[in-house]
């Protein structure tokens, strides 16, 4: 039990806490857009999140996990994911904050957009795959490889990891009054940035390995 509980620490941890594309999406949302936004960008996280530990409990089952470890299945999601980051992150250079909270009411995306967006900035990582793999093949043999049990473990982890995400956006939220308009663009500009240069080492490591 104690081991179980040590590994749930260590998870929530590197989901909530890994310093990756959906981090600084994640805060920038909380920031940019406030609570509703980056709350629906943290739900569509944690949804892929659950969504590949599911396919991942799955394949442990029937011990097809070397579908991950391909290495050709891997360069393609690795430059996959190296793309559509580049993408998100040249959308955080389009059109520069408004200081008029009007025009910031106007340009907030709907729900299923940050949905959307947080669903696949996550999902199309490999990193995360192998995170996961790594995550249930950890927890498998504490829980008797039971795909019921793990299932129950996952789905109360996430929903932990959810709650520290929400906090996440709250507190990004909170600091956004005390932002001018001019930090709160170097704050877009830096995310931007950042997921560009995630999204061209992806496609580097993966093109050239």
């Amino acid at each position: 039990m104690a081991s179980l509980i040590y590994q749930t620490l260590i998870i929530i941890l590197l989901l909530t806490f890994s310093f990756g594309p959906a981090f600084f999406a994640l805060i920038n949302s909380g920031i940019k857009y406030g609570y509703k936004p980056g709350s629906a960008l943290a739900i569509g996280i944690v949804a892929s999140d659950f969504l590949l530990c599911l396919l991942i409990i799955f394949l442990v089952n029937i011990g097809a996990t070397s579908l991950i470890q391909d290495e050709k299945n891997q360069r393609f999601m690795g430059i996959l994911a190296g793309l559509v980051l580049v993408i998100f992150g040249a959308l955080y250079f389009r059109k520069p904050i408004k200081k008029s909270e009007e025009v910031i009411e106007l340009k907030l995306p709907s729900t299923a957009t940050m949905l959307f967006k947080g669903f696949f900035l996550n999902i199309l990582n490999p990193t995360v795959w192998l995170l996961w793999l790594g995550n249930v093949t950890a927890v498998s043999k504490s829980l008797n490889y039971s795909v019921v049990k793990m299932v129950i473990y996952f789905g109360i982890t996430l929903g932990l990891v959810l709650l520290v995400e929400v906090a996440k956006v709250a507190l990004a939220g909170r600091i956004k009054m005390f932002l001018t308009e001019k930090i709160m663009q170097l704050v877009n500009t830096i995310t931007g940035v950042l997921l560009i240069i995630f999204g061209l080492v992806l496609i580097y490591n993966h093109y050239f390995d």
